[in-house]
């Protein structure tokens, strides 16, 4: 009886992970030993770099808000404030896109937010 081995489907999956590896520097795309650790060390990278992604944007988004709300004359600590006082549920990121795209929904926002915390301190 002949011996059954696993060449073919080794050899397919080697070569799928090869290509993988395309441009990547050196040895690091072309043997086989370091392909593997270098995709599985670039994998664990990109799991992680998944969930930075998501604190970078809230950031950058913090920091649109702030500088719209700077050019307003308030800060962005009581113009979030203002927002929860007035019971605007609206996120960073759409914030972010009103200051940047309709300033005269974003300078309504200002000043509902204003009004908010005025109206609470005289309660």
């Amino acid at each position: 009886m002949v011996r059954a081995t696993y060449g073919p489907p080794s050899r397919q999956k080697r070569n799928r992970k090869l290509k993988l590896a395309k441009g990547y520097w050196g040895g690091r795309h072309r043997l086989w030993r370091t392909v593997n650790e270098t995709l599985m060390r670039a994998w664990a990278f990109s799991t992680a770099h998944r969930r930075l992604k998501k604190r970078d944007f809230r950031g950058m988004w913090i920091v649109r808000i702030s500088a719209a709300c700077e050019m307003r004359g308030t800060c962005y600590s009581q113009f979030i404030d203002g927002l929860k006082k007035a019971g605007i549920e609206l996120n960073r990121k759409q914030l972010a896109e009103l200051a940047i795209h309709d300033g005269a929904a974003f300078d309504k926002l200002v000043e509902e937010a204003k009004n908010a915390r005025a109206a609470a301190v005289h309660a």
